[in-house]
Formats: C-alpha cells, sequence, structure tokens
C-alpha cells in the first residue's frame, strides 16, 4: 500500500464513479482500477461496492476511507511544514463554520491571521450543521465550530460560546407590535415560521423545546440557505428564530432587524471548538484554534457578538477523547 494508491482510494469514494475520479486524478480508468485492485488484494477485503449508480464504500472501505483523509491531510501538513521558512508559520488550515456564526467570526478572523501570519492558509467552509458534523466525522477539518459535544470523539472539544434564540422580525413587520420587547412561546406559535430542515441542529433545538410544552409550530417555509431564509423574514413572508448573529447575513444590514426574546423558554445554543488532539495538531491549526479562542473573546466583551455568552475565560487546551473520558471518570 502507498500514498498514491489511498489518494486515488479517497478520490473514488468522494466522487462516486471511477469514471470521475479518472478525470479528476488525470489517469486512465483502466490503469485506476488495476490500482483498486491491488490495494483490496493487499488489505484483504473488498472496499468498493461496484454498481450501474456508481461506486460507494464498503463497511471496511468507510473505515480505510475516514483513515486515509487524515494521513493525507498530515502529509500535506508535513510536506509544508518540511518547505516552509522556519522564521515565519505558513501551512494550510480547513475551518468549518456555520453561516451565522460566519457572519460575526469570518471576516474578523480572516483578516486578523492575514495580518498577523500571511503565509497562512485558511481555508473556509461554510455549512448548515448537519453537513458540517458529517464532514468533521469524515476528518475534512482542522479545526470546527460545531453546536454537539460528541459529534467526533477522535477530535478534541471543548464548549466556547453560548447564544440565546430570538425571534427575529424587520424593523417594521406587522406580525409584532411596535412596543413588544418579547413573546410567549404561544405566541411565537402563532407566526408563520420559516427554519432550516430539521437535518440541523438549530431546528431540532427548536422543534424540542416547542414539543417540550406541546405546541405546534406554524411553519411557513423550509430555507436551509442563511441569505435565502433572512430574505424571506425581510420580505415579510413570516419569522425565523435564530440567534442574534443572523442579522448580520449582509454585512452592515443588522439595524433592520428586531430581535425579541423568548419570555418563557430558555431557547440558547452552544458552540463547540473542535481541534485534532493535542499529540497530532500541527503548529498552523493550533495557532487558528488560539486565535478563535481569543477573537471570540474579544468580540463577546466588546459587544460586537450580542446575544452571546463566553464559555471560557482564558485560552484552552483542549483534551483528546481518552483525557475528556479520564475527566468525567
Amino acid at each position: 500500500m502507498d500514498v498514491r494508491q489511498l489518494k486515488y482510494f479517497v478520490q473514488i469514494v468522494d466522487s462516486g464513479s471511477l469514471a470521475k475520479a479518472s478525470r479528476q486524478l488525470f489517469i486512465a480508468q483502466p490503469a485506476l482500477s488495476q490500482q483498486m485492485a491491488r490495494l483490496e488484494m493487499e488489505v484483504g477485503k473488498a472496499l468498493l461496492l461496484r454498481s450501474s449508480r456508481g461506486v460507494s464504500a464498503t463497511e471496511n472501505g468507510k473505515a480505510l476511507y475516514h483513515h486515509a483523509r487524515f494521513l493525507l491531510r498530515q502529509m500535506e501538513q508535513a510536506i509544508a511544514i518540511a518547505r516552509q521558512d522556519r522564521s515565519a508559520l505558513s501551512g494550510r488550515v480547513a475551518l468549518g463554520l456555520a453561516p451565522t456564526t460566519l457572519c460575526r467570526l469570518g471576516m474578523p478572523l480572516l483578516l486578523h491571521l492575514r495580518a498577523k501570519y500571511p503565509g497562512l492558509m485558511l481555508n473556509v467552509i461554510e455549512g448548515l450543521s448537519g453537513y458540517l458534523e458529517q464532514m468533521t466525522r469524515n476528518s475534512q477539518f482542522d479545526v470546527a465550530l460545531l453546536f454537539s459535544a460528541d459529534v467526533a470523539p477522535d477530535m478534541a472539544s471543548e464548549p466556547l460560546l453560548e447564544e440565546e434564540l430570538y425571534l427575529i422580525v424587520p424593523v417594521n413587520s406587522p406580525l409584532v407590535p411596535r412596543n413588544r420587547m418579547s413573546l410567549s412561546l404561544r405566541e411565537v406559535a402563532d407566526l408563520p415560521l420559516f427554519l432550516s430542515t430539521p437535518l440541523h441542529g438549530l431546528r431540532r433545538r427548536i422543534a424540542l423545546e416547542f414539543e417540550r410544552v406541546n405546541l405546534p409550530m406554524k411553519l411557513a417555509g423550509e430555507v436551509d440557505s442563511l441569505p435565502m431564509l433572512m430574505a424571506c423574514v425581510a420580505r415579510g413572508l413570516g419569522a425565523t428564530i435564530a440567534p442574534m448573529a443572523a442579522t448580520h447575513v449582509v454585512e452592515g444590514d443588522a439595524k433592520q432587524w428586531r430581535c425579541l426574546r423568548i419570555s418563557d423558554a430558555r431557547l440558547t445554543r452552544t458552540s463547540y471548538l473542535y481541534s485534532l488532539p493535542p499529540q497530532q495538531i500541527p503548529d498552523c491549526a493550533r495557532v487558528v484554534r488560539d486565535e478563535i479562542c481569543s477573537l471570540v473573546r474579544d468580540l463577546v466583551n466588546a459587544n460586537a457578538w450580542q446575544g452571546a455568552r463566553l464559555l471560557v475565560d482564558g485560552p484552552v487546551e483542549l483534551p483528546d477523547a481518552r483525557e475528556r473520558a479520564a475527566l468525567v471518570s
């Protein structure tokens, strides 16, 4: 088994087709099939399922896929470290952020890192929580901010931030009287709501609160795009429930919104900072992780991240899975 075979295998699984993978890799399809046959012979197990619909990984193949992605990324990091000027930090860091988190953290973090570490390449991947969780389990991130505590047991994680969820409507919306500063959950249930689909953590968190008091939600639409969802609300088609950060989906646009507390329910969402374990994390990823902690603290303390409460006071050293288990026991 060699690195080239692992690279080919990962590309085939990602593409779902030998033909697509051969085009991506610039290698003839028969040669690619031959390499996979050799890999399966060496492993002693079938790794790929071939059908008329394409190619997918077997259970053994899935296990190899996750480890192969991690090994390939580690090799890229090792090569980058070997090539870099030791006087300046450089390297590529894959960072996963949800759309609402990106609204508050994305641009300040990018500008800060460009100024302080010009040799560092930040690869920001935006996605709703369900997609980010799957990508994290597939070892596609060096660092990620997620909303569940146990997404990827092989990664280190720590609670970083708690955000309150608000009912959000435009300033001039007729749905809520101008003199109201908050609404009860029952009053919210009477409003047409635009939310993400149940695949994503924010929707599940909201649904649980309504189920707790046996109230149905009045859904006006399900939209898995924050800009489009907020555009629907801006046009007066309904309201949404989200952290206050969602009002910054368009820069300088926050003043057109009203954010009303829900008076009889504690609707909050916790952000967990995920990274590779301490013994595996490259220097460039460790720097990004630490700078996120520092920048989030500065934004919250300056009231630039409204509706948020910091859950750490200083720099965090994130425990890996084994260390977390020891702490709990």
